[in-house]
């Protein structure tokens, strides 16, 4: 039972917040709260504060307009901190991430009368290294001939003029005060090649040891995590603290309520963090970097005893490890029959995908002496910075100043990181896979690389399920997933296979305030064309579309293929296509920027978009009055992800298109048809160019899972 004191004060809260904003209490935010309250609120814990019984998880879907932060807000902050635990908001767009910590918590916390602190966590990668900054701006003969060794590690000495004013610009800010380091709040956009130079990552930041430690960005940033009781960050830096077994950076999981919202990405947020790749060329090119830069190293340092050492073995084993890349190479050219296929964002990925995760035998052993040997030169670089940690320390005789161990500690270091990071993938592509458990899927893709091409090895889990039960769910305080789209077909099913959700999680869908019957009509016209026949559906849309979307102000046209949409695009009349954006020419922002401009002239304005236009964008009203979709956006058939979870099913006698494709297809359309109501006031068309939602068996299921607009069916 949850106290009568910690419900008075959630109720006293809610109620408080009502009034300050002049609001009416919304029947499915109250509902949320509640459902909230009564699984986190209520677990028992032993005299040392340590939850007791099962995991204790709650699974909300809530429609748009419910006021998701509000009530997930109102529920755990003072459930929190009466059990004495930390709040982790942790949502997978940044979008999102800013919008609770500079708006919907500020607010929050001058109209509720509760009483907390916040501050957001950020991976190390959104801030300066002032070290870098420092190295960027030294005149580059003065450069370290150490630096210039390693150019290829991304530590490029060469700073154009466009640099050089950047740099210099950023050095005054900081002395100043008027620039805290944090690459979201520089003034301008900065592109991400520019910003790879002045950043740095866990493998290379020599921490205390750092003449700029006092004034690291991101250290500051983490002191100041330590002591608050609300820590907003996104999923990613969860899945990574986690990862390092919990608490490495984030406070320990077992004192920690977690909310997940945009929680639907979760599951493939964590499948892609233990997921590996190399690019065989490409690391065949660095281990004759690493050769050269290291034989011209100890010619112009003898280093003594055990750093001599290991540095010394390093060359032979690069040159053995760059033969080894070389024959993988020849046999995966030889072997790859590379099949042309788009991701779901559109792009060109020729792939050839071992059936079944089962990689041929040849193929196995070639890869299991590139692990032995990847192994070994971790092992190798580890040591290696070991001794310099040492140095810089002035513990024990390494043998070389700890000025000289701080400036090759990051150089080392991201050598450490980058042959680590080829050990995991082929111990990944080399691993036998347990019988029962679902196997890793394992493929191949050639991609350009200059003037030659490469060839890509994957090796990726096809189910985060267990990786988070076993990390997650069973580990926390407690947890809470919330997201507009957690259902597929009606129910959690989906969700509860491909996120591991334990058996005692508690779900529930709380109604959106919108009335949709009233505010949106779902057309689904009679094309008298096959989606599966891609030429004569392309055509018709063509011929279509204009009259369709004859009056809107602002329309979203949402395509599952690139092909597809810039054939209708080529197809369509040179004057008409005047009004068209389409995804790709510019970047997402600007692209929606230019649309809300045109529909604010009083101009119609067509964007042509993919599936992240179909997620996450936010046009209300006149912006968006009528929603296209080109076709039902089942999955790329040859995503390898997707495919060997099909081929595991089906080999577990179930029906992939069933379990699988259909939910997911369903839950990709409803999460689209959330572009139309961004707002109680918004009213328009969705038009729904695939006649399977009638024809085919399953399509009533899938027609049923929508808002309850009006339909219209020709």
């Amino acid at each position: 039972m949850l106290s009568t004191e910690l419900k008075s004060q959630i109720q006293g809260a809610y109620s408080r917040f009502l009034e300050a904003k002049s609001l009416k209490p919304r029947y499915g935010q109250r509902l949320m709260i509640a459902e909230i309250a009564k699984v986190l609120g209520t677990i028992k814990t032993d005299d040392e504060g340590k939850r007791l019984g099962d995991p204790a998880v709650v699974a909300v879907e809530a429609g748009t307009g419910t006021g998701k932060t509000v009530a997930y807000s109102l529920a755990t902050i003072p459930t929190a901190k009466a059990a004495g635990k930390r709040l982790v908001i942790a949502t997978a767009t940044v979008a999102l991430q800013e919008q609770i910590v500079h708006k919907d918590l500020p607010d929050l916390l001058r109209n509720s009368g509760l009483n907390f602190s916040f501050a957001l966590a950020k991976g190390r990668g959104r801030y300066l290294c002032l070290s870098k900054l420092d190295h960027l701006l030294q005149d580059g003969a003065a450069q370290s001939a150490t630096a210039q060794l390693f150019e290829e590690e991304g530590f490029r000495i060469d700073v154009d003029e466009q640099g050089q004013k950047l740099f210099t610009a950023m050095i005054e800010k900081l002395a100043g005060n008027k620039w805290d380091g944090d690459r979201d709040s520089w003034p301008e956009e900065l592109e991400d090649v520019r910003w790879a130079q002045l950043t740095t990552d866990h493998s290379q930041c020599t921490n205390r040891h750092c003449p700029n430690f006092q004034q690291c960005a991101f250290y500051k940033a983490r002191e100041g995590m330590g002591k608050v009781d609300v820590i907003v960050t996104n999923h990613d830096m969860v899945l990574a603290d986690l990862a390092l077994g919990g608490g490495a950076v984030l406070p320990d999981p077992r004192e920690t309520i977690y909310v997940f919202d945009e929680g639907h990405h979760l599951p493939d947020k964590a499948i892609g963090h233990f997921a590996h790749f190399t690019r065989l060329r490409s690391t065949a090119d660095w281990l004759t970097q690493i050769d050269k830069n290291l034989t011209k190293l100890l010619a112009q340092n003898p280093l003594p005893g055990d750093l001599g050492r290991l540095i010394e073995q390093v060359p032979e084993l690069a040159r053995e490890l760059k033969t080894q890349q070389q024959f993988m190479f020849a046999a995966c050219e030889q072997i790859a029959d590379f099949k042309a296929g788009e991701d779901m964002e559109g792009r060109e990925r020729p792939r050839h995908r071992f059936v079944g995760g089962v990689v041929p035998e040849h193929l196995t052993e070639l890869g299991l002496e590139l692990k032995k040997g990847f192994s070994k030169l971790n092992d190798l670089f580890t040591g290696v910075t070991e001794l310099l940690k040492e140095a810089m320390d002035g513990e024990g005789s390494v043998g070389i100043a700890s000025h000289q161990a701080e400036e090759w500690y990051p150089l080392f270091g991201s050598l450490m990181a980058r042959a680590k990071g080829n050990w995991e993938l082929w111990l990944a592509f080399t691993a036998e896979d347990p019988e029962e458990s679902p196997p890793m899927a394992r493929w191949l893709i050639l991609v350009e690389s200059g003037a030659l091409f490469d060839i890509e090895v994957n090796a990726s889990p096809i189910l985060a399920a267990e990786t988070l039960r076993r990390n997650l769910w069973n580990v926390a305080h407690g947890a809470l997933v919330t997201s507009a789209t957690l259902t597929a077909l009606g129910t959690f099913d989906r969700y509860r296979m491909r996120a591991g959700l334990p058996k005692v999680a508690v779900s529930a869908i709380v109604p959106s305030p919108f009335h949709h019957a009233d505010a949106g009509l779902l057309r689904v016209p009679d094309l008298k064309a096959d989606p599966r026949e891609a030429a004569v559906h392309t055509a018709a849309i063509i011929r279509e579309l204009p009259g369709l979307v004859a009056g809107s102000r602002g329309t979203l046209v949402l395509f599952s293929s690139r092909k597809q949409m810039q054939d209708v695009f080529d197809g369509l009349d040179r004057d008409w296509r005047k009004r068209v954006f389409i995804q790709g020419n510019l970047s997402k922002q600007e692209t929606l920027n230019k649309h809300k401009a045109r529909v604010d002239s009083g101009e119609e304005s067509v964007l042509f978009g993919l599936a992240s236009f179909a997620e996450g964008v936010d046009l209300p009203g006149a912006y968006c009055e009528h929603v296209v979709i080109a076709k039902i956006p089942f999955a790329v058939p040859d995503d390898p992800v997707e495919a060997a979870l099909a081929e595991w099913i089906e080999a577990r006698g179930g029906n992939p298109f069933m379990e699988i494709a259909v939910p997911d297809a369903s839950l990709r359309l409803v999460q689209a048809c959330g572009r139309l109501l961004r707002t109680e006031a918004d009213r328009g068309t969705i038009t729904l160019l695939d006649r399977r939602v009638v024809t085919q068996r399953y399509g009533k299921s899938i027609l049923n899972a929508l808002p309850p607009f009006r339909r219209q069916i020709d």
